[in-house]
């Protein structure tokens, strides 16, 4: 079953009215394009020659790009350094009319740098300061972000390992959305090992998703879905678990019960940079205008198979995803 075009449209009708506040790890995302047609007489390795630069919101921001293209009001919370990439993150996110709220700090804002030569990444050049840099205390996070809680319909915790995303910050968080009935979903990096409890969604990739149930799975062994669902849950009482396997799909759970694996969506695949927060957007968004866990799925796989259609960190519009579904059909 993919998403029929019938439930499609209802279904963006009230993502439109949707407001989301996404709280994670800013970075800007740059790229540099170019060609190379020569090698270096100083060492062996490529000349590029640059024809432009662009840039757009990465991380926790890139969530928050694909929550606005699909229709919503969104507000992002993160760090944002006084500097230049700081003020080009700015920007970014302003063009989309997207509202930050800075979080407390003094260090350089997140950049990652990638090389771009005849549309393949040659390499990735990222600027960052230690973890401790970047975290907010709980006490913090709630006299930012309590009336923005009290406001919005979901909350995703955008979680990038950067630092921002701390025990205490994501209790906090978690129990004012809770107090205020709130949707909060998590996509988590199990490095972190934060300590969450009873969210909404979480949405590790396979990798992650063994990580987060401490199994060790050796090399050429099938992937104990069941055991992951059931183990998760065991650990972490999320009411929908969502792991994203690559070209093998979605598998969804809802309270440790696998309820089934949909296929992929994506007919071209140029570049899978930030398909999983297009798919993050588009579960929460789903879900919070009131979809079916299944339904969300084929929502946020559609609106996943669209971006990485396309070269870069980009997101996919309600026309896009008419458009994608109409030809599926």
């Amino acid at each position: 079953m993919s998403l029929p075009s019938r439930q499609l449209v209802p279904l963006l009708r009230k993502i439109a009215g949707l407001r989301v506040l996404v709280v994670g790890d800013l970075m800007l995302d740059r790229y540099i394009w170019g060609d190379a047609t020569r090698i270096s007489p100083e060492a062996p390795v490529p000349v590029i020659d640059i024809a432009r630069e662009t840039w757009t919101a990465g991380g926790a921001g890139n969530v928050a790009l694909n929550v606005a293209s699909l229709g919503a009001r969104c507000t992002v919370a993160g760090y944002i350094g006084r500097d230049e990439a700081g003020r080009k993150l700015s920007a970014a996110l302003a063009e989309k009319g997207i509202t930050a709220i800075p979080t407390p700090g003094s260090s350089q804002t997140i950049m990652k740098t990638r090389v771009m030569v005849q549309h393949q990444q040659l390499c990735r050049l990222d600027r960052e300061s230690p973890p401790d840099a970047y975290r907010m205390t709980a006490k913090q996070a709630e006299k930012l972000l309590r009336k923005e809680i009290d406001a919005c319909d979901a909350i995703v915790l955008s979680d990038y390992a950067k630092g921002l995303l701390a025990d205490d910050l994501v209790d906090r968080v978690s129990a004012l959305a809770r107090d205020a009935g709130k949707f909060v979903a998590l996509d988590p990096k199990p490095k972190r090992k934060l300590a969450f409890h009873g969210l909404d969604l979480i949405t590790p990739n396979k990798r992650e998703s063994l990580q987060l149930a401490g199994i060790d799975l050796p090399p050429h062994t099938p992937y104990p879905a069941a055991e992951v669902c059931a183990r998760l849950h065991a650990l972490f009482a999320t009411k929908h678990l969502v792991i994203t396997l690559g070209e093998e799909g979605m598998l969804l759970s809802s309270h440790g019960k696998i309820l089934k694996t949909i296929p992929t969506a994506a007919r071209e695949v140029y570049d899978v940079s930030g398909a999983g927060d297009t798919a993050l957007a588009g579960l929460v968004l789903a879900l919070s205008a009131g979809a079916s866990l299944e339904v969300a799925a084929h929502f946020a796989n559609a609106a996943a198979g669209v971006v990485v259609g396309k070269l870069g960190t980009a997101t996919v519009t309600p026309a896009e995803l008419r458009a994608y579904v109409a030809q599926e059909s």
